[in-house]
């Protein structure tokens, strides 16, 4: 089960999914997109919404290059939460796996997400 979001932390939402700072991030503007309902893994979506939710991951993807001023934004899906989501990570200086073994932090930015969500308009 995934942690329930900041309310103020949302960046798009429809009736399908949310994206949203992650509440533990691994760096500034570490974003997560959410399926809303019961789905455990990507192969169980059927077509149309797979391609709503991947769509919507490359929007906020892009948003976030535009936003936070980086060539890249990493998307890591992994299905341990048992909820498909997409984590979107943006890279600054540390490449590739080093990422993932920095410290989280709590979020605390809510700024952050303002600026993704001009840039996704």
């Amino acid at each position: 089960m995934l942690p329930k979001p900041y309310k103020n932390a949302i960046i798009y939402e429809d009736d399908k999914l949310y994206a949203c700072l992650a509440n533990d991030s691994i760096c500034r503007g570490h974003s997560v997109v959410v399926w809303k309902e019961n789905a455990e893994d990507l192969h169980s979506l059927n077509r149309t919404d797979y391609l709503h939710l991947m769509k919507k991951v490359n929007d906020i993807r892009n948003a976030m290059m535009k936003a936070l001023q980086v060539e890249k934004v990493y998307l890591i899906y992994m299905d341990e939460a048992k909820q498909v989501h997409w984590h979107l990570v943006p890279r600054y200086e540390t490449k590739g796996y080093d990422l993932l073994t920095g410290k989280k932090h709590k979020l605390d930015d809510f700024q952050v997400d303002d600026e993704i969500r001009k840039c996704l308009k």
